[in-house]
C-alpha cells in the first residue's frame, strides 16, 4: 500500500482558494438563522420517552418499594417529587398602597426600613424593590397616556 506524504500546507484552509472562501461564515451571521424550530425535541429525549413509555406507574411503584426498603437514592427521588425544594417563600410585610409615582418612594422607604429592622433580608428587599420599580413605571406609563390624551384633546378642539 502506497502512503502519500503529508506536509504541513495541506492543512491550511487558505491553500484551497475560492473553492473555501463562501463556505466561511461571514462575522455576525448564523449558520442556522431561524435557529432549533419550537416545538423540536432532541432524538435522546423521544428515545428514552418511547422506551419508557406505559412503565411509568410501573417503575413509580418501584421506586416508592425501594425507598420504604431503605434506598436513601430511591427515598431522595420520592421525596424531590412529592415535597420539591421550594424557591421562595411568601413574604409578610406590609406595603403602602400605590396610586401614584410618588407612593412608590414611600414603599421603597418602608422596605429600607424593614430590613434595617430585621423584618425582611436583603434579599426579599431586593424581589418586593423589583416589583415596586415594575409597578411604578406602569403608574408612570398610564400617567404619560393620560396626559397626552388630554394634550391632544386641547389641540383638537
Amino acid at each position: 500500500m502506497k502512503q502519500s506524504k503529508w506536509t504541513p500546507a495541506m492543512a491550511k484552509p487558505e491553500n484551497r482558494g475560492p473553492q473555501q472562501a463562501d463556505t466561511r461564515f461571514k462575522p455576525g451571521q448564523s449558520g442556522n438563522p431561524s435557529g432549533r424550530p419550537k416545538g423540536a425535541r432532541h432524538r435522546t429525549t423521544v428515545a428514552i420517552e418511547a422506551l419508557l413509555e406505559g412503565e411509568g406507574e410501573a417503575l413509580t411503584r418501584k421506586a416508592i418499594e425501594l425507598a420504604k426498603a431503605g434506598d436513601m437514592q430511591a427515598l431522595r427521588l420520592c421525596m424531590d417529587r412529592l415535597a420539591p425544594p421550594r424557591r421562595d417563600s411568601p413574604v409578610a410585610f406590609d406595603l403602602p398602597e400605590m396610586k401614584t409615582v410618588s407612593d412608590a418612594v414611600l414603599a421603597m422607604g418602608a422596605l429600607v426600613r424593614a430590613v434595617a429592622e430585621g423584618d425582611l433580608t436583603p434579599t426579599e428587599a431586593s424581589e418586593l424593590t423589583r416589583m415596586v420599580q415594575a409597578f411604578a413605571k406602569i403608574i408612570e406609563t398610564a400617567e404619560f397616556e393620560e396626559r397626552i390624551r388630554k394634550l391632544e384633546e386641547a389641540t383638537h378642539k
